[in-house]
């Protein structure tokens, strides 16, 4: 038996990996640069335009003491202060490091009795 000389790398099935390869990152490159993907929606006549939501910035400082935007509140004030907001609001605490644990266990007691469900706790990198 008589070998042959191996001159030649038939690279037709290489060109066919690295074309579907270049669609996938093509397609995939499309959705992150839009950060969505696109979705043409249906329409209804009884939909409501989506409201701008109102952020509720609660700070509890060293002493104990709370804040809603910028605003002292005392501990008894503060039940009146979150049914002002819509449950949907969303919430976020600036707790200082150096305050006790018990207010912001209050502060989060308080937010849950009243449906507060987005609440987010601010911290620094």
């Amino acid at each position: 038996m008589k070998l042959r000389r191996f001159e030649s790398i038939n690279v037709v099935p290489f060109i066919d990996i690295m074309l579907v390869l270049l669609v996938i990152v093509l397609t995939t490159a499309t959705f992150v640069a839009r950060g969505m993907i696109p979705v043409d929606l249906a329409q209804a006549s009884s939909s409501n335009a989506l409201q701008p939501q109102k952020e509720l910035v609660i700070t509890v400082q060293k002493d104990g003491s709370y804040f809603f935007d910028d605003q002292p509140v005392d501990t008894t004030q503060i039940d009146a202060r979150l049914a002002s907001y819509p449950s949907q609001t969303n919430v976020l605490i600036n707790a200082d490091k150096q305050s006790l644990f018990e207010p912001f266990v209050f502060l989060m007691d308080r937010l849950k009795e009243h449906g507060f469900d987005h609440i987010g706790i601010v911290t620094k990198r």
